[in-house]
This record gives C-alpha cells, structure tokens and sequence, in this order.
C-alpha cells in the first residue's frame, strides 16, 4: 500500500486510492535502460479522494479526461530522472498541483458595455484603414 497524498489539510488521496507500478523506460540512459525499472505510474482512484468538494471532482474530471484509463483510473507517469524513488516524488507532486489547481474556482465573467473612448477608437480605426485603401485605388489613365 502506497502512502497517502496530503493535498492541502482537508483534502486527501488515501493510500489504497493509489496504485503504484515501476516500468523500463525508455530514452537515454545506456545499458542502465534495459535493466532498471525507473519510470514510475500510479493510477489514481479519483471517487476515493477525501475531502474533495463535489464541484472540484467536475473540474478534476473534465480537466484530466484525456489521462483517464478503462477503469477510469487517473495515470500518472513520470519518467524525469534515472532514480526510481526521484520519479515516484515526482508522480505523487504532479497529483498534488492538480488536485490543488482544481480546487480554485473559475472566475465567471461579468460581461460590459464598450467605454465611449473604445468605440471612438475603434471607428477612428477603421476610417484610417478605409482612406489609406481609398488612396491606393489611383486611376490607371
């Protein structure tokens, strides 16, 4: 069983949420490639995160839809370093900023009216662009 992942004081992966698994990697390294299983991959139960509001799982979810396996499992790799355990560090930091990047909420827009100086701008714009076209079309005479 893996340790648990502290995302903040109230949010949690428990350890029987993850899934650790060491592969051969690929990529430089020699010989060293073909021997040693560095490249770490957990696999995260993402229901079994404690303390995770409902509207942080949607953002979660819809931000991690692409990394989702079969089971619907979150996998996770990392393959930075030659040093298995540098790796796993890795794997489990990648997990935490996510889960903390959605737990910010979004903020919603609040939509305006064009300032009176924008429109101006804008049609002064567009007048300047409309001579400057005005000017190239000379007679052919």
């Amino acid at each position: 069983m893996a340790d648990p992942i502290h995302v903040t004081a109230s949010v949690r992966i428990p350890g029987d949420a993850i899934r650790f698994k060491a592969v051969r990697a690929g990529g430089a390294g020699g010989q060293n490639v073909n021997k040693v299983s560095s490249k770490v991959e957990l696999r995260i139960d993402l229901g079994a995160i404690e303390g995770l509001p409902e509207d942080a799982l949607l953002r979660l979810r819809s931000a991690l839809r692409n990394r989702l396996d079969a089971e619907g499992l979150w996998m996770v790799t990392s393959d930075r370093t030659r040093d298995q355990l540098k790796n796993l560090e890795d794997a489990r930091a990648k997990v935490a900023e996510a889960v903390r990047a959605a737990l910010v909420r979004p903020i919603t827009r609040k939509a305006t009216r064009p300032t009176k100086g924008s429109k101006e701008r804008r049609l002064e714009t567009k007048k300047r662009a409309s001579s400057l076209k005005r000017e190239r079309r000379g007679g052919f005479e």
